[in-house]
């Protein structure tokens, strides 16, 4: 045994400001004690006195924990309905300096993404996508902006000729694609939440945290919202509350915020 869980708990949140007590707990608890046996640690009071004392462990620990799974083009049925409905109808509904957050970003692939959607409609200095996410780590990876080929596998050909560079076995994307994407930290759980954006892109996130977090976070997504503003999740993911929640159900993954 590693010790009291309920107490290394309480010291992350005060070293950290993640709360655990937010994300299911045997799947967490599971993949920290993994990581604390990778360090060749025997005590979560060892474990914390290790992060606390070294920044590399630190980070290791917040990238770890943080679940960082992503890729292009993320369920490519759900982009086709974003190019073919969800983007002509904000424009239509908004004009075309629309204000986007992708949260949660990893390491920058749906944000990217969608400036690439976007780019269909819009000339590129007129796009800007904030993306946020609690992993100082994968914010600096995002705007590295470089990927291996399976990340970027789901890339229509048409943008993997234009904006990507084949750089060793790696493809870096282009400053075009890059300048308009804005990365900021932040913790979903935590921080305060900005507003007046026209779409929210929150995907494969909700699926670890527990049903009442998730209440609490589309809450905020929908006061986030302007009315009519469109929230895009997970395939993975699902609302069954929505009408208390005041969304509209467009389709599996996107909703409209009403009034």
């Amino acid at each position: 045994m590693l010790g009291d869980y309920n107490q290394f708990k309480k010291k992350v949140y005060d070293l950290t400001r993640i709360d655990l007590s937010a994300y299911k707990e045997s799947q967490m608890r599971r993949r920290i004690d993994t990581l604390i046996s990778k360090n060749a640690i025997l005590s979560y009071d060892a474990y914390l006195g290790l992060i606390t004392k070294n920044k590399e462990k630190m980070d290791q620990f917040v990238n770890y924990l943080t679940i960082n799974v992503s890729e292009f083009y993320r369920d490519a049925e759900q982009w086709k309905v974003m190019k073919e409905k969800a983007i002509p109808e904000l424009i239509q509904r908004f004009g075309k300096n629309l204000k986007i957050w992708s949260a949660a970003c990893s390491t920058g692939d749906e944000p990217y993404s969608l400036v690439m959607e976007l780019s269909r409609y819009l000339p590129l200095p007129q796009i800007r996508v904030v993306a946020t996410d609690i992993d100082r780590q994968v914010l600096d990876a995002a705007r590295m902006g470089l990927y291996n080929e399976k990340s970027i596998a789901g890339v229509p050909e048409e943008f993997k000729r234009k904006y990507f560079k084949k750089i060793g076995d790696s493809y870096q994307i282009s400053h075009d694609i890059k300048s308009r994407v804005e990365f900021k930290q932040h913790n979903l759980l935590e921080d305060a939440y900005p507003f007046g954006y026209h779409m929210i892109v929150c995907r494969n996130v909700m699926i670890y945290f527990t049903e009442e977090v998730k209440i609490e976070l589309y809450k905020k997504f929908h006061k986030a919202l302007v009315k009519d503003g469109i929230l895009f999740i997970g395939s993975a993911e699902q609302i069954l509350d929505y009408k208390e929640l005041n969304f509209h159900r467009k389709n599996a993954c996107f909703f409209s915020k009403i009034g």
